[in-house]
């Protein structure tokens, strides 16, 4: 069995460039709707998925999943990558936090000596840690 996960985002271009960058990712099977957008594209690590990235045209299901992963509470779904080290960490934050939100800090936890959480420009919540 494989979870599934398909962030349904607006900008995907650019956002796909970013998770390629941010996480060392490639981009591999994927359709694009006629105005170049991703109506569907996996971004792979040696091989395999690790999730997918698909164009939201609703304003409102965009503006609703961005508040919601704002507010104090977690939001319903959130995405953790764990890396093989803390350099990684530490360019997957640089990235991610440009434009976005940092909920934590570049840090560590007990269980984690490299962590920190941050909602993306585009308004996905991401756990990153070693």
């Amino acid at each position: 069995m494989k979870l599934g996960a398909t962030l349904y985002i607006q900008n995907t271009v650019e956002a796909v460039k970013l998770y390629q960058e941010a996480f060392g990712l490639t981009l591999g099977y994927q359709v694009r709707f006629p105005d170049g957008t991703f109506l569907h594209a996996e971004l792979q690590k040696d091989g395999s998925e690790v999730f997918a990235v698909s164009e939201c045209r609703n304003d409102a299901f965009v503006a609703t999943m961005r508040a919601s992963s704002l507010q104090e509470s977690r939001p319903t779904m959130s995405y953790s990558l764990t890396f093989a080290n803390a350099e990684e960490v530490e360019n997957a934050y640089t990235l991610l936090a440009e434009g976005g939100t940092v909920l934590f800090p570049l840090g560590s936890l007990p269980w984690s000596a490299c962590c920190a959480e941050v909602v993306d420009r585009y308004g996905v919540y991401w756990y990153i840690t070693v």
